[in-house]
């Protein structure tokens, strides 16, 4: 059983991000979410990244991250790549 419900994680955690966008079927949607009531891990994951999406979303001119932050954070997730140039 163990293999099964790990089975589901790898599989919700592939059709993560279409979840976020709103992108899934409906009934692949409650599939997801059947899974999310029984798994605390999948639910801290799914979290996770919806905070992370939040930070790293384009800010308005009265809500800015500090770079520093920024950049701690994009290290953290192993994004440098992303990261703007410093100049």
């Amino acid at each position: 059983m163990t293999d099964h419900l790990h089975e589901n994680c790898q599989a919700l955690l592939g059709s993560l991000s279409e979840y976020i966008d709103g992108e899934l079927p409906a009934n692949l949607c409650e599939e997801i979410e059947k899974h999310l009531a029984g798994c605390e891990n999948c639910r801290i994951v799914l979290n996770t990244t919806k905070r992370t999406i939040d930070l790293v979303q384009i800010p308005s001119p009265q809500e800015t991250v500090p770079q520093d932050v920024r950049d701690r954070l994009f290290k953290r997730l192993n994004l440098e790549d992303y990261m703007t140039p410093k100049g």
